[in-house]
């Protein structure tokens, strides 16, 4: 298995530019209106979009491309602001913000320089856990951070499962039965993973899933242990409650 968090190896690679899929309605954390916008829904009084972009900013991230949909150009006005000091923040409209996530992140192919970070809108992690991925990366791979402990996953029937052979992530998807990792939805991609996302599409709709599957089947996926880091995926009011009741 790869170095956990606090890992003092190093990789060669240098990664300046992230890319964050936040383009659907959330529709599961949604008001009573529809008319919230997941991304700045306050955790601990804060937007919770906010949290990953100063992340990205501490990991040495400069350029962001958020890929948005739903109510795009209200939520481009009130993210602006927030973007940290330093940090160049670009918006990418998915017109088929309806469809699932893979469409978003082929809305960036054309955007962004490759090898980047991926992660998605509703994600709050550690800086550190950027910072050992991008250190731990494999250039040729589709790098991703899994996190093995099993037990404290809030959501477990939830969240996306990994089956992991040493260092190589051979399966992946939400139904999966018997596994021994996490997805946390923190991605190193080489640009490769674009064209794996087009050969998953089906009836004009993929999803990143898909194109991770694609890729580990020629085992070009490499799970990255983030050991003892934390994170949150946001997805309900109860995984909303569960992180405020855990930020530090």
């Amino acid at each position: 298995m790869t170095a956990p968090v606090g890992s003092t190896s190093s990789s060669k690679i240098k990664i300046t530019e992230a890319v964050i899929l936040m383009a659907g309605s959330g529709s599961r954390l949604n008001g009573p209106d529809g008319k919230s916008l997941k991304p700045l829904i306050p955790i601990s009084g804060r937007p919770l979009i906010s949290y990953a972009l100063e992340s990205l900013a501490a990991a040495g991230i400069r350029t962001v491309h958020a890929v948005v949909g739903f109510e795009a150009e209200r939520l481009k006005s009130a993210m602006q602001p927030l973007a940290p000091d330093g940090m160049q923040l670009c918006f990418i409209e998915n017109p088929q913000w309806q469809k699932q996530n893979g469409i978003s992140l082929l809305a960036a192919s054309s955007h962004v320089n490759a090898p980047f970070v991926l992660t998605m809108g509703d994600h709050i992690f550690e800086s550190r856990m950027i910072e050992l991925l991008i250190s731990q990366a494999e250039p040729d791979c589709l790098n991703l951070a899994v996190d093995l402990k099993l037990k404290a996953i809030f959501d477990l029937q939830d969240a996306m499962k990994v089956i992991l052979r040493a260092d190589r992530v051979i399966e992946i998807g939400k139904d999966i039965q018997h596994y021994n990792a996490i997805d946390t939805g923190l991605f190193v991609c080489p640009a490769e993973i674009f064209s794996y996302l087009e050969q998953a599409q089906r009836k004009g709709d993929v999803s990143l899933a898909d194109g991770v599957r694609a890729m580990a089947q020629e085992g070009k996926v490499r799970g990255v242990d983030i050991g003892n880091g934390h994170w949150f995926d946001i997805d309900t009011l109860e995984m909303l409650r569960h992180a405020q009741q855990n930020l530090a």
